[in-house]
C-alpha cells in the first residue's frame, strides 16, 4: 500500500517535472484528503471507508518518517520525526478507541507542516542564481537544502 501510494506521487512529479520538494508536499497533501475522508467515513458511520482512509494516511506518513536522515538531518529530521511519531499516535487513538478529535489535532499538524513546505517550494522555484529579498536561494544556500534531512 505505502509503495503504491509513493510511487503514483513519484509518477505524477516526474510526469509534471516538479522536485522534490513539491513530492513532499503532494505526500501532505495526500495524508490530509485522506484524513479528510477518514472523518466523513466516522461522521457517516462508515467503519471500513474510514479504516481504508486511516490505512492510507498512515501509510504516507510512515514513508516521510523512514525517509529522514536522523544522523546528517540534525534537529530539524528529529523534530520531524517526532511528529511523525505523534500524528501516528493520534490517527492509531482515532482507530482504535474511536476518538475522531484525534483526527483534527493530527490533521492540524499535517496541515501546519504542509504549509511551511509550500512556502519551501515557492523559494525553491526561485532559479539558483537569484536572491530574495530573505536569500532564499545561493550558491551558500542552495533552495532545496531543506531536503538534506531526507533519504
Amino acid at each position: 500500500m505505502s509503495s503504491d501510494i509513493v510511487r503514483s506521487a513519484y509518477q505524477r512529479i516526474e510526469a509534471n517535472g516538479s522536485n522534490s520538494v513539491q513530492l513532499v508536499v503532494m505526500l501532505y497533501d495526500g495524508a490530509i484528503r485522506f484524513l479528510g475522508d477518514a472523518k466523513s467515513c466516522a461522521d457517516r458511520g462508515d467503519r471500513r471507508g474510514k479504516a481504508t482512509a486511516i490505512t492510507r494516511t498512515l501509510a504516507i506518513i510512515g514513508e516521510l518518517q523512514s525517509t529522514l536522515k536522523l544522523d546528517e538531518g540534525g534537529d530539524i529530521a528529529r523534530s520531524l520525526d517526532a511528529l511523525y511519531t505523534y500524528i501516528t499516535e493520534k490517527i492509531l487513538d482515532a482507530s482504535i478507541k474511536g476518538n475522531d478529535r484525534a483526527l483534527d489535532e493530527a490533521m492540524k499538524v499535517l496541515r501546519t507542516l504542509n504549509s511551511a513546505w509550500v512556502e519551501i517550494a515557492k523559494k525553491a522555484e526561485v532559479p539558483a542564481n537569484t536572491t530574495t529579498d530573505q536569500g532564499a536561494a545561493s550558491a551558500d544556500h542552495p533552495a532545496e537544502a531543506p531536503l538534506e534531512f531526507f533519504g
